[in-house]
């Protein structure tokens, strides 16, 4: 964030002020505007939020399981009969979801998205005006104040104290001097100084429209849950053909005069292995949670930011604009020696008169003196703030003919060692208060330090107010087993009171960055124990992030000011407020458009919903392929005819799986996640599988020995068996119960009731229990794979935490 003393004097929109380089353009008429617009010299570079509708549909309808079951589907409407083709419909269901939710979460994501766009600043008819981004026209003159971000190439044409960070473009970390006539790029952006540029590259003919329209497409990358799910999905297909063509020989060989019952068979054996509802609930996941977020008016720009979330245990804060709110108040100016209090007031008019584009703490300096009288004083060159220098200053023709430079800055930085004034601000900044100094001097703002000669005239204390939420907030993390760390490039006391006031643990040690040492692995301990940081350089939060990493931490780093912009990026979540520099919103995974700190923990609560939902889910999904692998594979060795129809599977997968899993894959889940998606899944799935499997084959196995029944009836008993141990896996995956989830489990136990007693349902679906015997031993062998299932979870299976039941 900036720095109080960010207030500069940049040229003002209208006018060329002394000091400034350059030649001053009154822009554009409104004639030339038009005539361009009309030529297409615009830069109508779409904003590419999210995938087009077109690739919406496209990426859910052809997809790899959608192709195995549309092969199956189509097979069975030629051997029919159509109740065995009711799998067929999972195809429907599954893409309509998948479109419906993704179309949602695009409106969503695209109006949030105009709502922060950036809206730059050019000069017209010889007046500024802001205009979105996409009316710019090839000509425009571009105007250019800190944080700004340059949207199109340009030549400069004024520049007064121009700095541009080019560092997103071409890697170098340290801003560039702009003079009249040097190039700017499109994605650089500005961290002192101001000016203005004229448009020569617009639309898709700029810098970084070219490299942006590969970069903004909507991707799913650098997920572990992606990645984790896409690995299980290729060793699955692996498996599919070799087990398709064992099963398909082996039922023609059981089957030797009805090939068409073969073939259904062998359909009945592979549609269960595809665990395809698993990607739509993923991708149903990720796209409710953008509409959750949305209605927050926070800003999701890339997807996996969701799931990053929820691995998030470290957060660091920026004390302005996130603890505290942007405004601010002067409430005390307290004169150093024998300086005038009027004459003080005087300048600082002038200051503030010369600043077009105030920051708060300037703003609060204009709110108190307003402008000098006019024609007393002259300002005749500027420096803007910077990080690095922590002061502004301005070059004054004083009421008496003198000339003076007055600059404008950090008490601790502007002042020697040992000066009696930083007593004072020390007890100034224990209190949770911001001092500045202003100084003259002598020397001219071009001399080599024109802080030299500083002769220190007064103070001014500033009161921030501190967000009324953010107490709860720390609270919030902390009781999630977050830990926050705020970075400022305030001073370190002034930092430690607020963070105490707010009740942060460990903001009574806060400490000063200029005394943290260089080395990274000594930079990493003092990280790793310390909670409060003052007088942070942005180089230094960029390091300071990257020491957490080392630990092995996940790192949230917000901001707004340009001065974030390098710990934004190389956090593992950067979150960047909605009123914050367009450099901050442009590298930040999440934007909190309303500035509410407060969002946070929705934000981070909505990632962790998912990711662990999602891992809850997938144990499901992938117990039923273990099961269908094994069942295929018992059937091709022991020759028997496989024990279900497609339509036998379509009520288990529904009941056991799809629509629990649905339900599932929306709750709360309060849980931080870990890594490790596969290995906890398959601690579940394999086991589970194995069992629930091996139950069922027993069950159709001893069924068959009763030469009495007939195959419909052997069909019944493994499915009344395969229902039983997989509803009691679904019980132990919606662990910890909640009412819902018990009426969920009960539901699907009735509804699969209901199918072996209603006449026309178990016509339908060719179920018929026949006498006591088969049904109660199948009963009982389901009730042993229950206690089985039970003990493997508890030895292979990690337990969730009990803080997740208190939460939901």
């Amino acid at each position: 964030m900036t720095h109080p003393a960010e207030g500069t004097a940049p040229a003002s929109p209208g006018s060329h002020p002394s000091g400034a380089g350059g030649v001053y353009r009154p822009g554009l008429t409104a004639a030339e505007v038009a005539e361009r617009v009309a030529r297409g010299q615009v830069n109508d570079v779409p904003v590419r939020s999210s995938r087009s509708v077109r690739e919406i549909v496209r990426a859910n309808v052809f997809t790899r399981f959608n192709a195995i079951i549309g092969v199956m589907f189509g097979i069975i409407l030629v051997v029919g009969p159509i109740q065995d083709g009711l799998f067929g419909l999972v195809i429907v269901a599954n893409t309509a979801i998948g479109i419906i939710q993704e179309l949602r979460a695009k409106k969503t994501l695209d109006s949030l998205a105009l709502i922060g766009e950036a809206r730059p600043q050019v000069r017209r008819d010889g007046a500024a005006v802001q205009v979105a981004t996409g009316e710019i026209v090839l000509d425009d003159t571009v105007l250019l104040g800190i944080g700004d971000k340059a949207v199109v190439d340009g030549t400069v044409t004024e520049a007064d104290g121009l700095e541009i960070d080019e560092s997103l473009l071409t890697g170098e970390p340290d801003p560039v001097h702009k003079h009249p006539g040097d190039h700017v790029m499109s994605g650089s952006f500005v961290v002192a100084g101001a000016g203005a540029f004229t448009a020569t590259k617009v639309g898709r003919e700029a810098y970084a429209a070219k490299l942006a329209e590969e970069a903004s497409r909507f991707t799913l990358v650098k997920s572990e849950l992606r990645s984790g799910i896409d690995q299980i999905l290729r060793i699955i297909t692996y498996l599919l053909i070799p087990t398709a063509l064992g099963l398909i020989v082996s039922q023609l060989a059981v089957q030797r005069h009805d090939w068409q019952e073969a073939v259904r068979r062998m359909v009945a054996g592979i549609v269960p292995m595809v665990p395809e509802g698993l990607v739509l609930l993923t991708s149903v996941a990720f796209a409710i949670g953008v509409i959750r977020l949305g209605r927050q008016q926070c800003l999701v720009q890339e997807l996996p930011a969701i799931e990053g979330l929820a691995r998030v245990d470290t957060v660091c804060l920026d004390k302005t604009g996130t603890l505290t709110e942007g405004g601010m108040d002067l409430i005390d100016l307290r004169p150093i020696g024998d300086a005038a209090k009027s004459r003080i007031a005087e300048a600082l008019g002038a200051i503030g008169a010369a600043d077009t584009r105030p920051n708060p703490s300037m703003q609060a300096v204009i709110d108190a003196y307003g402008p000098p009288e006019e024609g007393r004083w002259r300002l005749l060159e500027a420096i803007p703030f910077s990080s690095a220098r922590k002061w502004s200053g301005v070059q004054l023709l004083e009421p008496g003919g003198t000339e003076g430079s007055w600059l404008l800055g950090a008490p601790d930085v502007l002042l020697p060692d040992g000066h009696p004034a930083l007593a004072e601000v020390d007890e100034l900044g224990a209190k949770g208060l911001r001092v500045l100094l202003l100084g003259r001097s002598p020397l001219p703002l071009d001399a080599p330090d024109p802080a030299a000669e500083l002769e220190p005239l007064a103070l001014l204390v500033l009161q921030q107010r501190v967000r009324e939420d953010a107490a709860d907030t720390l609270r919030y993390f902390r009781s999630q087993d977050v830990r926050a760390k705020v970075i400022s490039g305030d001073s370190a006391v002034s930092v430690g009171a607020v963070a105490a006031h707010l009740g942060l643990p460990g903001a009574e040690t806060a400490t000063d960055a200029r005394k943290l040492p260089a080395d990274p692995e000594q930079l990493a301990e003092v990280a790793e124990r310390t909670a409060v940081f003052g007088r942070v350089t942005p180089q230094q939060k960029r390091a300071l992030v990257g020491a957490l990493q080392s630990k092995g931490h996940t790192v949230a780093m917000t901001g707004d000011g340009v001065n974030d912009v390098l710990a934004l990026k190389d956090a593992d979540i950067g979150v960047a407020m909605g009123t914050g520099s367009d450099a901050t919103r442009a590298v930040a995974q999440i934007v909190l458009l309303d500035d509410r700190f407060a969002t946070l923990p929705s934000v981070v609560a909505e990632g962790r919903r998912v990711i662990g939902n999602i891992e809850r889910v997938a144990g499901l999904f992938l117990v039923k392929t273990v099961y269908s692998v094994l069942l295929a594979m018992l059937v091709v060795f022991t020759q028997v005819p496989y024990p279900f129809l497609p339509r036998h599977s379509t009520v288990l997968s529904s009941l056991t799986i799809g629509i629990p899993a649905f339900f599932l894959a929306l709750a709360p889940n309060n849980e931080r996640a870990r890594t490790g998606f596969v290995r906890r899944v398959l601690r579940l799935a394999v086991p589970g599988g194995l069992i629930c499997g091996t139950a069922t084959f027993v069950a159709y196995a001893l069924a068959r020995a009763d030469h009495d029944t007939a195959l419909k009836a052997d069909t019944s008993v493994a499915t009344l068996t395969l229902f039983i141990t997989a509803i009691w896996v679904l019980a132990i995956v919606a662990r910890p119960y909640t009412w819902w989830r018990l009426l969920l489990i009960g539901t699907m136990s009735g509804a699969f009731a209901l199918v072996l007693v209603v006449p026309w349902l178990s016509d339908f679906f060719q179920l018929q229990l026949v006498g006591w015997r088969d049904p109660l031993i199948g009963v009982a062998i389901a009730a042993v794979a229950g206690c089985l299932l039970e003990i493997t979870s508890r030895l292979f299976v990690e337990r969730k935490p009990k803080e997740e039941a208190h939460a939901e």
